[in-house]
């Protein structure tokens, strides 16, 4: 392998053993193991267990930032919601190894991500600036906007984490129901609630 391609396979191997184990449960002894090298090789690559631990999260970190900025592109407010909703839900199937990563509390200090709070927390920010352009156009204060979107993001953080070890729910199906309460609220549940947009695949 080069350099490169041997970065990224440590990478990889790393990812796996910290979603499986946690970053207690693993050592630079077993990532060098599985990825069939030496100790000294991912020294010379991270430093040790905390340059790799750190390079993961900062990788999942922009992954689903990236895929949660590109996907709101909706005119509609409750269109926007589903598409914000559809696109964390994405992440956290397509992606499960990193959302169990970022979503457990680190015992590193990681000065370029932070926690998954703060990761959620990023993410709210921009469903703030929907919400507060919703609230003005209907003469609502735009004052309780943030609150409104932590809410809103923090429900599908959570559930997201309730999700992955209930599969048996397809991704449609959760964001439907999820869409339902943050949209018509616990009086006007739908009892079989659908999205309105075109509906997007259960595969990917």
């Amino acid at each position: 392998m080069t350099g490169t391609q041997r970065r990224e396979q440590l990478l990889d191997v790393g990812r796996s053993l910290f979603a499986e184990r946690g970053y207690d449960g693993t050592s630079v002894e077993v990532v060098a193991l599985r990825a069939g090298v030496s100790k000294p090789v991912v020294y010379e690559h991270f430093g040790g267990k905390e340059g790799l631990y750190a390079v993961v999260v900062d990788r999942e970190v922009q992954r689903l930032l990236t895929s949660f900025t590109g996907a709101l592109s909706a005119d509609s407010p409750k269109r926007l919601l589903e598409q914000a909703t559809m696109a964390l839900l994405t992440y956290v199937e397509e992606h499960a190894d990193g959302f169990r990563i970022l979503v457990r509390e680190s015992p590193v200090q990681l000065a370029d991500s932070g926690g998954f709070a703060t990761i959620i927390s990023d993410i709210a920010v921009q469903v703030e600036h929907i919400l507060a352009s919703e609230f003005a156009a209907r003469g609502f204060s735009t004052d309780l906007a943030g609150l409104y979107s932590q809410a809103l993001v923090g429900q599908v953080a959570l559930v997201g984490q309730w999700w992955v070890d209930h599969p048996e729910h397809v991704r449609s199906e959760v964001g439907a129901h999820l869409v339902n309460l943050a949209w018509n609220g616990l009086a006007g549940l739908q009892t079989e609630p659908v999205l309105t947009g075109p509906r997007p695949t259960d595969l990917g």
